[in-house]
């Protein structure tokens, strides 16, 4: 049997990181943050907490605490200093323009009429 190789896993299990999610949610409610959430989860850096998201038994339990945090960003949008709010959503997706994409590809035809050429 190989040895294992890298850190050992910070949960063993989704349910084991959704009661640490639920504990920090419950004692930040009026400030969650992203960053916060990984230091308190054990993280070193929120990257770390995008790297749990890939793996495949985690991705809802990271997903829906990143949806918990676009909540209380999106509540602030209702209040009159929501600059820090509309940051946070930009980092985490959200756009605030549209992009749109158009491709137009020109045909020409080529007319011959005795010795004149027209395009059309």
């Amino acid at each position: 049997m190989a040895a294992p190789v890298g850190r050992p896993p910070m949960f063993e299990t989704p349910e084991l990181m959704q009661a640490a999610i639920n504990t920090y949610l419950e004692a930040n409610k009026d400030k969650p943050t992203l960053s916060g959430l990984a230091l308190f989860l054990g993280f070193e850096s929120r990257q770390s907490l995008y790297d749990y998201e890939e793996k495949p038994i985690f991705t809802y339990t990271i997903k829906r605490a990143r949806l918990h945090l676009e909540v209380y960003y999106e509540e602030k949008l209702l209040t009159i200093n929501s600059t820090g709010a509309i940051f946070a959503l930009k980092n985490l997706g959200w756009k605030d323009k549209t992009e749109i994409d158009q491709t137009i590809t020109e045909h020409k035809q080529l007319f011959k009429i005795g010795d004149k050429e027209f395009i059309l």
